[in-house]
C-alpha cells in the first residue's frame, strides 16, 4: 500500500492569500488540526490551529506572517508504514504527500489510513481472533501458521505488539473461521498462552484499533 494510493481528494490545501479564519473553518469541517499551505504545486509547510490562535491572525492572510511552518511529507512511492511513523512521531492530522519532483499531490488523513489498514488486517471479512502471549524468542509464523492450518483453517491477517520494557509479544491472528475449539486445543497443546480469544465485531473492531495505537507507538520508541 503506497501513499499515492491514500490521497484524499476531500481536504483542499490552503494559500498564502488565504486567511486563518477560512483555515479553521476548513479544520473544523474536516475535524483535522494541520492544513498544507501550497503556492501553485510547491508545498511550503503545515499551518496548526495552535499557530494560528497563538499568532492571533485569524482575520488576516496567512502568508502576512512569518510562520516557522514544518514540513513534513512522504513521496508518492513510499510505503503506508513509513507515512504511520510519521503520524506517531510528529502527532499530525495528515501528511502531505509530494512527487518525485517534491510537487504537491495531496494529503493522506488518518481516518483513511485507518480505514486502509483495517483491509489489511481483514476487519470485515467473516472470522474470528486469537490472541497469543509469548517471548519474542519464541515467536514463529512458520509453526503457528502450520498449526492454524492443520485445523482446515486459514490465517487472514497477523500482527504482533510488543509488551513495554519487556521482551514478551502479543500476536494477534485473525481467522477464516467463527469455531475456535479445536485450534486453541492445538495451540495449547503446542504449550502456547492463549491470551483471548473473539468472535464478536465490535469487540474485533475495537481489538484492531487498540492494536493500531500500540503499533503507532512502537514505531516512535
Amino acid at each position: 500500500m503506497l501513499a499515492k494510493e491514500l490521497i484524499s481528494d476531500i481536504v483542499p490545501a490552503l494559500r498564502t492569500s488565504d486567511t486563518g479564519i477560512k483555515a479553521l473553518a476548513y479544520m473544523d469541517i474536516f475535524r483535522i488540526s494541520h492544513l498544507p499551505i501550497v503556492n501553485n504545486s510547491e508545498f511550503l509547510g503545515l499551518i496548526s490551529d495552535k499557530d494560528i490562535f497563538d499568532l492571533n491572525m485569524a482575520d488576516e492572510p496567512i502568508g502576512n506572517h512569518a510562520l516557522s511552518l514544518t514540513r513534513p511529507f512522504v513521496l508518492a512511492n513510499q510505503h503506508a508504514y513509513e507515512i504511520i511513523e510519521i503520524f506517531s512521531r510528529l502527532s499530525l492530522s495528515l501528511v502531505p504527500v509530494l512527487d518525485e519532483k517534491n510537487n504537491y499531490l495531496g494529503i493522506v488523513t488518518q481516518y483513511d489510513l485507518l480505514k486502509q489498514m483495517a483491509t489489511l488486517f481483514a476487519v470485515n471479512e467473516p472470522g474470528a481472533i486469537i490472541v497469543l502471549e509469548m517471548n519474542i524468542n519464541d515467536y514463529t509464523l512458520s509453526q503457528i501458521s502450520q498449526i492454524v492450518e492443520s485445523n482446515n483453517a486459514k490465517i487472514l491477517s497477523t500482527y504482533v505488539s510488543p509488551h513495554p520494557d519487556s521482551t514478551q509479544i502479543d500476536v494477534t491472528l485473525k481467522i477464516n473461521k467463527t469455531d475456535l475449539t479445536s485450534i486453541v486445543q492445538t495451540f495449547i497443546r503446542y504449550n502456547y498462552q492463549i491470551k483471548a480469544s473473539f468472535l464478536n465485531n465490535n469487540i474485533m473492531d475495537e481489538l484492531l484499533d487498540e492494536r493500531f495505537e500500540l503499533f503507532m507507538k512502537y514505531l516512535n520508541i
